[in-house]
């Protein structure tokens, strides 16, 4: 297959100049070392991607990057035997757009390890949809399973539901057979919400008293906010009930007594997508292209952007006007 000597990728640099990124002509002998070359079609737009790009998070360990942490194309050329020309896959996370580049480029080089297959169930544009967020929400599914919750326990909530983790946390938790309890600050997304298969949305003020041990309603859910959030959610859940935590939206801390975990044996688990091992990112992907495949994707895609957008998007983000998911078409 004859490559192209140069082509347009969106990357970032920290310098003596200060935090710049935008879209520059790069080539094949630019990107990051790897076994796999992979011709990019898709990518998406998370909240670690939006930090990176503007600067305003400290996302990138080196300089200059091509940003994007999430990439969906065909191999185009492999020196592991494992992949062949013409394959379909996939990468998120391992340190894409943190260590090494990422996959706002039609060309990306990946470390074998970091290649997942495509699932058959899923196209390369859904697979993006998907992405990190729905990675994260079906791998706090996983975590909540192995640590033995179930539908009977009660409902799930999911804070910042109408966020990329959140939305696809609703519909992954419904496919699975439990009722969910959506947490939003947006009263207008209500409906959407529902129409993603929450049972009930419930406003913030729902998480909002800090007391050590409440009233328990929820079986336990995904939280990605932290702080205040999180300590109610903990405090709100039933016996042996199962909590993930999955972001700092709100802040970092957690300041909270240990009732919850020795008056009720609440259990609060963590994931970490981005370097989860390969095994589990098999299973995980897998699942999201069977039986916990989401069964709205074309509702919780809110917008499809070509890489000279993502400035523009990125600030969206950050201010809190983002909706649903993003995907980002490689052209």
């Amino acid at each position: 297959m004859s490559l192209p000597a140069s082509f347009t990728a969106f990357r970032i640099h920290q310098d003596d100049h200060g935090h710049r990124s935008g879209l520059e002509s790069i080539g094949l002998d630019d990107l990051s070392a790897g076994q796999v070359l992979v011709r990019a079609n898709w990518s998406s737009v998370n909240y670690k991607d939006a930090l990176a790009g503007t600067g305003k998070g400290r996302i990138l360990r080196r300089f200059p990057l091509v940003g994007g942490i999430d990439v969906a194309g065909t191999v185009v050329a492999s020196t592991d035997p494992a992949w062949r020309e013409g394959d379909a896959v996939l990468a998120t996370g391992c340190g894409l757009s943190e260590t090494r580049d990422g996959g706002y480029s039609p060309y990306v080089r990946l470390e074998s390890s970091a290649v997942i297959a495509q699932p058959s169930g899923l196209s390369p544009r859904e697979a993006m949809v998907i992405g990190t967020a729905g990675f994260t929400a079906a791998l706090a599914l996983l975590r909540m399973q192995d640590n033995r919750l179930t539908p009977a326990h009660g409902p799930l909530a999911v804070t910042g539901a109408s966020g990329g983790v959140g939305c696809l946390a609703v519909d992954i938790f419904s496919r699975a057979g439990y009722a969910v309890h959506a947490i939003s600050g947006k009263p207008g997304q209500a409906d959407w919400l529902r129409s993603l298969g929450a049972t009930e949305v419930l406003p913030r003020e729902a998480l909002a008293d800090a007391g050590p041990l409440q009233s328990a309603r929820f079986g336990g859910g995904l939280d990605s906010a932290g702080g205040t959030m999180l300590t109610s959610l903990l405090a709100q859940t039933v016996p042996y009930g199962s909590v993930v935590s999955a972001g700092l939206a709100a802040g970092p801390s957690l300041e909270m007594t240990v009732m919850p975990f020795i008056l009720r044996g609440v259990s609060l688990l963590g994931v970490s997508s981005a370097n989860a091992p390969r095994p589990l990112r098999e299973q995980v992907w897998a699942q999201l292209g069977t039986a916990w495949r989401p069964a709205h994707l074309d509702a919780i895609c809110t917008r499809e952007v070509v890489l000279a957008d993502l400035p523009e998007v990125f600030d969206g983000m950050l201010a809190g006007g983002s909706t649903g998911r993003t995907v980002v078409r490689i052209d």
